[in-house]
């Protein structure tokens, strides 16, 4: 530590901290870094926080803006060590979203001042720590926001029940090492929604099973950059890339497919490429590079990943369960351009791929159609519309440059 660093812990620490924010200038600048979060004026003024799951949050505060006299923004905390860096309206670090008092207290101003609406993630806080969940809910109800929780997956759908109903599940004798851990947040998550008795969204369609009262709420994925990166069709090189990107290893069975793919690697029948840690711009060439995605073999369900996969206008593989493709069959008359495979299967269905390359060349051409049809952020803001209602207006969203948040 730096002479410097050493004297600006000293003082720093020597003062206490509503105070530092104003008279220490590093303190100063950072604090006016940090910033609130606010809307353009309209209306209708949407927040979502504070998750941003996959860049979810920032995609239907966009979708939301289609809506007449809707304004919206996203926010959410950001660790360290934030590999994807997903965009977001406005963020924070992690450390000060749970420890800065005083930008808590200027947070929970912007928030009660400046929207309308909100949507929970995850059924976390929203205002920062010393208070719960419901805590928060019930203090933005009371200034008289309207509230709704939304769920992205492993927040609500409960191990157990899964490993009942799925046979492939990596909650099955006790594989997933954090499952314990998962029943708990879960069993909490259904308890808190119940207790609250307030609206709520998922974000994919096997969620329905967990919630069946829930309203859909379809990922967005905006089909011209996956697209513009694969120019060329797939499956035209003799040696087909094959590529899985586990954002969690645990919970897509890729266990149970690498020594599969291994083999099939090794033996030149393709060149499979496991891609973990890369930054969410770099991913559709990642997928652009690719003949096949190969998406999860244990959930049953697909998601953001499988989407912009399809997007690349990629063959798709992952072992999606009947009831989620029903479910989006009856509710978007289309039918999931995903190749069906469980882990078991998967290198016969790879050998028919290949057996068949214009059959499935063809198959996965109607992705980008798919993904332009059913994840939308018009398909989104249809969703949104009855929870926000529809007003004459419009607006945009920023982070505010704020100085007076005292």
């Amino acid at each position: 530590m730096s002479a410097l660093a050493g004297l600006k812990r000293a003082v720093t620490g020597s003062i206490p901290e509503p105070l530092a924010e104003r008279v220490l200038p590093w303190k100063r600048a950072a604090f006016r870094s940090a910033g609130v979060t606010s809307s353009a004026p309209a209306e209708t003024r949407l927040l979502i926080a504070p998750v941003n799951s996959a860049g979810q949050g920032f995609a239907w505060a966009r979708a939301a803006e289609g809506l007449p006299g809707v304004s919206a923004a996203n926010f959410m905390y950001r660790g360290a060590d934030d590999v994807f860096a997903y965009p977001a309206d406005h963020s924070v670090p992690t450390a000060y979203f749970v420890q800065n008092r005083r930008w808590q207290a200027a947070q929970r101003r912007a928030v009660a001042r400046g929207f309308t609406h909100v949507l929970v993630e995850s059924g976390r806080q929203v205002l920062g720590s010393g208070s719960t969940p419901a805590d928060d809910v019930a203090w933005l109800r009371s200034r008289g926001l309207q509230v709704a929780l939304l769920w992205h997956g492993s927040d609500i759908r409960r191990p157990d029940q899964h490993a009942r109903r799925e046979p492939d599940s990596p909650f099955r004798d006790g594989q997933y090492g954090e499952q314990s851990r998962l029943q708990e947040i879960t069993e909490a998550n259904h308890r808190l929604q119940q207790r609250l008795g307030i609206p709520a969204f998922v974000s994919t369609p096997d969620l329905l099973t967990d919630l069946p009262g829930a309203t859909w709420l379809p990922v967005v994925v905006d089909v011209d950059p996956w697209a513009a990166a694969a120019p060329a069709a797939p499956l035209r090189r003799d040696r087909p890339i094959v590529v899985h990107a586990p954002s969690r290893a645990g919970l897509k069975g890729t266990a149970a497919v690498t020594p599969t793919l291994q083999r099939l690697h090794d033996d030149g029948v393709i060149e499979y490429r496991e891609v973990t840690g890369v930054p969410a711009s770099h991913m559709p060439q990642v997928y652009g590079e690719a003949d096949i995605v190969l998406d999860q073999f244990s959930l049953g369900i697909y998601g953001v990943a499988a989407c912009e996969a399809l997007a690349s206008g990629r063959v798709v593989i992952s072992h999606v369960a009947e009831e989620v493709r029903e479910r989006v069959r009856a509710g978007t008359g289309r039918e999931l351009p995903i190749l069906q495979s469980r882990a078991a299967d998967l290198e016969g269905v790879l050998r028919g791929v290949l057996a068949d390359r214009d059959r499935a060349s063809a198959f996965a051409a109607d992705g980008p159609d798919f993904v332009r049809a059913v994840h939308s952020r018009r398909r989104a803001a249809e969703a949104l519309a009855g929870f926000l209602g529809e007003r004459e207006g419009g607006g945009g969203s920023r982070m505010e440059d704020w100085t007076d948040a005292r």
